[in-house]
C-alpha cells in the first residue's frame, strides 16, 4: 500500500489527471506481478524506492528518477533485447502533455538502465546504482536473486543460460567500477565484487 501511494502521489505531483491514476497503478500492478516476474517485480521496485529514499538530498531531479524507477522494468521479456528502450517508450507515451517532467530525460533514464555505464548526468547515475544495489547484498540474498534470475531464464537450457549469464558477470568485473557513485562504490564495490566472483566459481 506504501509503494501504490507513493507511486500516485508522485503522479499527482506530475500533473497526472486524478481519475488516471489508480488505472495507472493497476496496470504498473499488473505488469510487475506477472508469474514469469521472480525478481524484476514489485519488490524490485520497492527495494529500489527505499534505495531514492536514502539519497533523495543527493538527487537534483527526484521526481524523474522515481517515475523512471516505477516505469524501468514495465516491459520484461526475457527473450527480447529492447525492454528498457521500450519500457522507455511506454513511460513516455503516457505522460500528460503538461506534465511537470522533462519526458526525453525520463526516456534517457530508463535506457540506461540496460547497460549501467557512467553518464554525464548524476542523477543517472544513482538511478543506476540503485538497480544494482542487489549486486552488494549478504551473499544469502545474493544467491536468492541468482537464483530468481534464472528462473525468468527457465526457457533456455542450461547450455545456453550458463555462457550467457558468465558473459554477463564477468563484464561488471571487466569494468573499471560496477556502481557509478561515489558513495556506492565506497559502500559496495568490494562486496559486489566477491559475490560476483562467488557465483562464477560456481558454473
Amino acid at each position: 500500500m506504501e509503494l501504490q501511494n507513493r507511486f500516485i502521489n508522485l503522479l499527482e505531483q506530475i500533473g497526472f489527471p486524478k481519475n488516471q491514476n489508480n488505472t495507472l497503478w493497476l496496470e504498473l500492478e499488473k505488469a510487475y506481478t506477472s508469474k514469469s516476474r521472480k525478481y524484476h517485480n514489485l519488490q524490485h521496485i520497492e527495494a529500489m524506492v527505499n534505495s531514492y529514499c536514502e539519497y533523495k538530498e543527493q538527487l537534483k531531479l527526484p521526481n524523474e528518477v522515481l517515475y523512471a524507477i516505477f516505469y524501468h522494468d514495465i516491459i520484461y521479456k526475457t527473450t527480447r533485447k529492447d525492454n528498457e528502450q521500450k519500457s522507455a517508450e511506454h513511460a513516455v507515451s503516457i505522460l500528460p502533455k503538461n506534465a511537470r517532467l522533462n519526458s526525453e530525460l525520463i526516456y534517457d533514464m530508463i535506457c540506461a538502465t540496460q547497460h549501467h555505464q557512467k553518464n554525464k548526468m548524476e542523477d543517472v547515475n544513482w538511478l543506476i546504482d540503485f538497480d544494482l544495489k542487489i549486486l552488494a547484498s549478504k551473499w544469502e540474498d545474493y544467491q536468492t536473486y541468482f537464483k530468481q534470475i534464472r528462473k525468468e531464464y527457465k526457457i533456455y537450457p542450461e547450455i545456453l543460460y550458463k555462457p550467457g549469464r558468465k558473459k554477463a558477470l564477468e563484464h561488471f568485473l571487466e569494468n573499471e567500477f560496477i556502481f557509478q557513485t561515489e558513495e556506492f562504490r565506497t559502500k559496495y564495490e568490494a562486496i559486489a565484487r566477491e559475490n560476483i566472483l562467488n557465483e562464477l566459481s560456481l558454473f
